[in-house]
């Protein structure tokens, strides 16, 4: 049988690190012990697991294969690399069940079985991965807190539109975005009008992604 394999991490930090090695060798293993072709790998860089699906660049192109070329698996690592958010995760399995498409994890087996056991224990660890996310978020805000308080500045990069001539590009993305365009289609726009990100560089879909969608950037 085949199947895509989705990899996902949320900071850009991480994106040369061991994520994705790791979860394409977990998924690769499982593969192999189970009769999968995996045909092709989406890798999410540097979106956090409470984004929404529609968000989600990668996902969002695994939707539009998954639907033209007739496979219909997606394997993941586990269940957080879905989704930290519980009702991103539910809305998202709802889709896939809906479509016909089947989902497996490596570490939870029978994901999308539709017992009621088997949902509340997928929707327990929804809430857990939920929590650990909370969890993390909070002691970051702590340890800045703290070293506020210690150094007197703790401030980080200031969101994109916060300085002056931003809010003017900004206007410019939802208008784009508005007329149906999608990330790397505005992000190409863009380009072509010789508009330029805060470092000059030029934009990308992930950048369009993050500034339109109020995820904290990260030298853009």
């Amino acid at each position: 049988m085949k199947a895509h394999a989705y990899l996902r991490v949320s900071g850009k930090g991480q994106i040369e690190g061991d994520g994705f090695p790791r979860q394409l060798k977990a998924v690769r293993e499982y593969a192999a012990t189970h009769d999968l072709q995996i045909v092709r790998v989406f890798r999410e860089e540097g979106v956090s697991g409470t984004t929404d699906s529609m968000d989600r660049p990668a996902w969002s192109e695994l939707m539009t294969v998954l639907h033209a070329n007739g496979v219909r698996t997606i394997v993941i690592e586990r269940l957080d690399r879905l989704a930290r958010d519980l009702m991103v995760q539910e809305t998202i399995i709802a889709d896939l069940q809906k479509n016909g498409f089947d989902l497996i994890s490596v570490a939870e087996p029978d994901l999308m079985a539709t017992d009621p056991t088997r949902i509340l224990v997928r929707q327990m660890m929804g809430a857990v991965a939920q929590y650990e996310k909370s969890q993390i978020v909070l002691k970051l805000r702590g340890a800045r807190l703290r070293k506020r308080v210690k150094e007197g500045r703790c401030e980080g990069r200031k969101p994109f539109g916060f300085y002056d001539g931003e809010d003017a590009v900004i206007e410019r993305l939802k208008a784009l975005r508005a007329a149906g365009m999608g990330f790397d289609r505005i992000a190409a726009q863009l380009n072509a009008e010789g508009l330029k990100t805060r470092t000059g560089k030029p934009w990308h879909g992930l950048v369009v992604n993050r500034i339109l969608t109020g995820k904290k950037q990260k030298g853009e």
